[in-house]
């Protein structure tokens, strides 16, 4: 099973939310937050796999207890939720260790779907959350410089970044060990100043590297 814990400070957006996971077999949902504060307590308490966490919320918002949750030991994953499209809050999100983001006007079967990927570790990008952040966070060209000096290895494992592959699909796919994918990983990171895999995965989308 895979736990879940809603952050909404909107109590009728988490009862949506409950209503829409608890249909699927292997989704709980353990318990409920309405502000930051709430949902730092929460996860401790319950030790959830996966955190949806609204942004913007009073006294303590999502962005600070996503710092704060990403920063405890064996951290759940944490998706930024929101009703905007993007914004300065879900770039921020990002940097504080958010895994990627979902519109809340996702549908229900894809936020299922999308819910099981972000459990497995893997980047969570909705298709028109993407376009709309690639716009907001630089141009493509100043993106293809950056790559610029990465070898044909390296823009490959990038690319399949930018596809929101794991590093276990990454390694099948390149006919690597997925250790030395994660050596990749963790060199790109570092060479291209980016500080987690969505930054890296959304550079690799802005640069036009394909995977």
């Amino acid at each position: 099973m895979i736990r879940v814990l809603l952050v909404d400070d909107e109590r009728l957006v988490c009862a949506h939310l409950r209503t829409v996971l608890s249909a699927a077999e292997d989704l709980e949902v353990v318990g409920e937050a309405y502000d930051g504060a709430e949902a730092i307590e929460a996860v401790v308490r319950f030790r959830p796999d996966v955190v949806l966490m609204d942004l913007r919320m009073p006294d303590v918002d999502g962005i600070t207890a996503t710092a704060r949750i990403t920063a405890l030991p064996a951290p759940p994953v944490v998706v930024a939720l929101t009703t905007f499209d993007v914004d300065d809050y879900v770039l921020r999100a990002l940097r504080a260790g958010a895994v990627g983001f979902l519109l809340k006007s996702t549908a229900p079967e894809d936020l299922v779907a999308l819910v099981r990927v972000a459990a497995g570790g893997t980047t969570v990008l909705s298709p028109e959350a993407t376009r709309h952040l690639v716009e907001v966070v630089g141009d493509r060209e100043r993106a293809r410089e950056r790559v610029a000096a990465l070898t044909a290895r390296e823009r490959e494992v990038l690319a399949g970044l930018g596809a929101g592959r794991s590093n276990q699909q990454i390694a099948r796919q390149l006919h690597l060990s997925e250790a030395t994918v994660k050596g990749y990983v963790s060199r790109l990171l570092l060479e291209l100043g980016c500080d987690n895999r969505t930054q890296a995965g959304l550079l690799a989308r802005e640069a036009g590297l394909r995977g």
